[in-house]
């Protein structure tokens, strides 16, 4: 990676950053080493108020609710004041916290680090080196392989897509998304188990593991883009299913189908818990011969592990396509978690867990 001395020689921005519908900062033929940070009335004028009350007042922005927390587009991200390059979505994953995080900088010379005494801890707080704009906090909580999670505020943030670089001035990034790299090496394992609240959390855990992320949806039934009304109303053939993107040179398919049966009832044929019908019923789909015989032999290895007689009704299957529900869906547990307690507990779900696989 370049030095910050060697990147502002001669870099010029071209249409650096495009006009916010609110009001930008216009950098269109600004040389980064000139650059001079505008006056506080100026700023006002040409960010947000998010934008403002985040990189000028260290304000937070609400998780879930903010622009980039959920962006799966590849490209870059900049300081929404300066231009400077400061992330990458190669290095970005789904925390879960409902802010976007990566795991490392882009530019690493483009963060400041300064320590963080507000509420009650200290916490090391990051701004960009020129515009000393307030992005976030860096926590050591991260997956590998740094262990580290810089947690941003996406308004502190402008998103550059791929194809854009060059005519925005950022053409030497465009190596990093020519060719899959090592961190895109992963695959997908796909599980139906009844309600697919219930199923994100036991593999959500696994992130630290080899799970990169996951996704609640539909497949395995008829018919393009099903709606929820659609699938719950039992007409398309559909199961509410979760699809898990992993890496599997750190984590197995294996593991994966244990911590499937371990939050399942093998047992029953006609749903999940308390939610009855086709659509909640449990099943594997396979991806390829591999995963399909690693999930016949882990049929096999559960039946000795249930503590109650009966056929396993779970069912072994060719992967379809996997519709993505509905937002509102994804991560509810962490967006409503009163009303996910409330129905995971009405539902008897941990209770029967517990009769079939103990405690």
């Amino acid at each position: 990676m370049k030095t910050w001395d060697s990147y502002l020689m001669g870099k010029v921005l071209g249409l650096a950053l495009m006009a916010f519908a609110c009001g930008a900062i216009p950098t269109e033929g600004w040389n980064m080493k000139e650059f001079k940070k505008p006056g506080k009335e100026e700023l006002k004028k040409r960010l947000t108020p998010i934008q403002y009350e985040v990189t000028q007042q260290e304000g937070t922005e609400r998780p879930f609710s903010n622009e980039y927390w959920n962006e799966k587009r590849e490209g870059i991200y900049v300081d929404v004041v300066s231009g400077e390059p400061l992330f990458s979505s190669k290095d970005k994953y789904d925390s879960k916290t409902g802010w976007p995080s990566f795991t490392r900088p882009l530019v690493a010379e483009n963060l400041v680090e300064h320590q963080d005494r507000k509420l009650f801890a200290v916490r090391t707080e990051i701004r960009s080196r020129l515009a000393q704009s307030h992005l976030g906090h860096v926590f050591d909580d991260g997956p590998a392989p740094t262990g580290l999670r810089y947690c941003m505020n996406s308004a502190a943030l402008r998103f550059i897509p791929k194809q854009n670089l060059a005519q925005e001035g950022y053409a030497e990034f465009e190596s990093q998304f020519g060719k899959q790299d090592a961190r895109s090496a992963v695959a997908k394992a796909v599980f139906a188990g009844g309600c697919f609240w219930c199923m994100e959390p036991p593999f959500d855990a696994l992130v630290e593991k080899g799970v990169i992320e996951t996704r609640v949806g539909y497949t395995g039934g008829r018919g393009i883009n099903p709606s929820y009304e659609e699938v719950s109303g039992g007409g398309t053939g559909h199961r509410e299913a979760i699809e898990i993107t992993y890496d599997p040179a750190r984590i197995g398919f294996e593991q994966l189908l244990s911590v499937f049966w371990m939050n399942v009832d093998p047992l029953d044929g006609v749903g999940q818990f308390c939610d009855k019908g086709h659509q909640y019923t449990s099943a594997i789909f396979y991806a390829a011969e591999e995963q399909k015989k690693m999930s016949l032999k882990s049929l096999d290895s559960i039946k000795s592990k249930i503590r109650e007689k009966g056929k396993i009704a779970t069912e072994i299957l060719p992967a379809g396509t996997f519709y993505s529900a509905e937002e509102y869906h994804q991560d509810y547990y962490l967006k409503n978690p009163l009303r996910y307690k409330f129905y995971r507990f009405n539902c008897g779900r941990d209770q029967r867990l517990k009769a079939v696989w103990g405690s």
